[in-house]
Parts: C-alpha cells; sequence; structure tokens
C-alpha cells in the first residue's frame, strides 16, 4: 500500500505541518491503524479508500484516533489529485467520524470546507491560566477547546505553557491567538493539544474553524490569512460563510514509498 509524506499549509519542504498518508486497497480494522500511526510517528496518518465514488477517510495521532482533522484532509485531498486518482477539477467527498467533509482545487490551493465551531465565553479556570502564564484578554469554549485572546502577537509567539498543566483541563486543546502586528496576517495563533498526543500542533485546520468566526465578529470581515506561529509555522486563507468555513493552504510531497506489512500479514 501506498504511503506518502505531505507537508501541509506551506509551499516549502520541512514547513506546515506535516501529515502522512496511507491509500487502503483492503479493509482495515482500528488497531492495525493505530499501530501504523504510532510507527510513521507523524502529527497524523490519514487513511483513505474508494468508495462508491467517494472515499472514505479517518485520522489517527500516534496515541488516538481523532474525529477530525484539517491538514489530514489538506495532505489527502492534494495526494489523490496529485496522483491522478481524482481529476483537479473534481471535487472530493470524504466519509468521516465528522459527517461528510468536502475539498476543492481552488487558485492552485486545496480548499477544504468544514462546519463552524463557535465558542462561547467562558470564565478563565485557574489552571488555564497557570499553564498559559498570560492573563487572557477573553477566554471561550467550544465543543473541543478553549479559545484564548492574548494582547498581542509576541506574546503568542513566545508563550511556553505547562504542557502538563494543560493535559489536566478537560477539552481536547488550548487555541491561543492575537491579531497580528503586521499587515502580512490578519491574525496568529498557536495551539496545545497534548489530550491527542500533540503538545503542540504545527499548523490546526480545525482550530481555524473556531478562530475565523470568532476573528469575523471582531474584525467584521470574513475572507483573512492566518499563521499559525509554531516552531514550522504555517499560512492558511480563512473564508467564514453562514455555517461553514473554508481553509485553503499548500502541499508538498517530500516521500513517497510502500508499506510492506498489510492488514492479512499483521
Amino acid at each position: 500500500m501506498e504511503l506518502t509524506i505531505i507537508n501541509t499549509f506551506t509551499d516549502q519542504p520541512f514547513k506546515g505541518n506535516p501529515a502522512a498518508v496511507c491509500l487502503l486497497t483492503v479493509e482495515s480494522d482500528s488497531e492495525w491503524m493505530q499501530r501504523i500511526a504510532k510507527e510513521i510517528n507523524m502529527p497524523v496518518t490519514a487513511f483513505i479508500q474508494s468508495h462508491n465514488g467517494e472515499w472514505n477517510l479517518r485520522w489517527f495521532t500516534p496515541t488516538i484516533e481523532i474525529p477530525i482533522c484539517g491538514h489530514g484532509t489538506l495532505a489527502s485531498s492534494f495526494f489523490l489529485w496529485d496522483k491522478g486518482l481524482v481529476p483537479r477539477n473534481q471535487p472530493i467527498a470524504y466519509h468521516t467520524k465528522s459527517g461528510l467533509l468536502t475539498a476543492r482545487f481552488v487558485d492552485g490551493m486545496v480548499q477544504l470546507e468544514f462546519p463552524s465551531l463557535i465558542e462561547q465565553e467562558t470564565a478563565a479556570p485557574e489552571l488555564l491560566i497557570k499553564a498559559l502564564g498570560v492573563m487572557p484578554e477573553y477566554v471561550g469554549q467550544n465543543k473541543w477547546d478553549y479559545l484564548v485572546e492574548v494582547q498581542s502577537e509576541e506574546i503568542v509567539r513566545n508563550l511556553k505553557p505547562d504542557i502538563d498543566s494543560i493535559a489536566q483541563l478537560p477539552v481536547r486543546g488550548v487555541i491561543v491567538t492575537s491579531q497580528s502586528d503586521s499587515c502580512e496576517y490578519d491574525f496568529v495563533s498557536r495551539f496545545f493539544s497534548p489530550a491527542q498526543g500533540l503538545d503542540e500542533d504545527q499548523v490546526t485546520g480545525s482550530a481555524h474553524c473556531c478562530l475565523g468566526p470568532y476573528w469575523k465578529s471582531k474584525l467584521d470581515k470574513s475572507v483573512f490569512i492566518a499563521y499559525q506561529a509554531s516552531e514550522r509555522g504555517g499560512l492558511l486563507k480563512v473564508e467564514v460563510t453562514e455555517n461553514t468555513v473554508k481553509l485553503s493552504g499548500h502541499a508538498v510531497t517530500i516521500f513517497e514509498g510502500n508499506l510492506t506489512i498489510c492488514p492479512q500479514t499483521r
């Protein structure tokens, strides 16, 4: 089975968020997929399989299966178009644990359409403030994460949170964001998710499903250029519609190979 490693939300090797894409040709169980993801040890391994002209898609970190993953979906879409398995002028529909997700090739980028994640303002837990080491300007919570706005881009970039404390919070992760100090981006962010086995995710599509609507209400606009200021960094175009968020980004393949251990031989 084909295995490809793709850097997403970037047009440069060794930047953005890496994902492994595994093209399944036979039915595979969850235990086998989790073992492969642990062995490959990418932030996410995406498993795709053809299904009645559409595609089944699942995502695994090295430790758990996750319900949604932007960069894993972007990598899968780039793989299918790049290999000629789907024409570039044809959208891709994925059946996932988060429902039907779609991808299109638009203006040289992969464009994903995901459901919006709207946060509600909440009191900042003491453990969250302790973990971040800064006083938030705003704290909200959606069904998965805390969203924390801080005063400046400098604070976002220099943040050194206590990951052990974040791991004790009853959420998938913590999104930290601020308006950008430059005209190059509209806002910047970082995302910490030890609950998924990722102390810091490099570029997080699903976090921008919350960030997009949040900054739309703050900046009174619906299209943004966003930068996730992790060590590798990544760039996203974010377009907020009524009920969805469109996330666009580039991708680059850095490794192609084959899995020699398939489900029948494990």
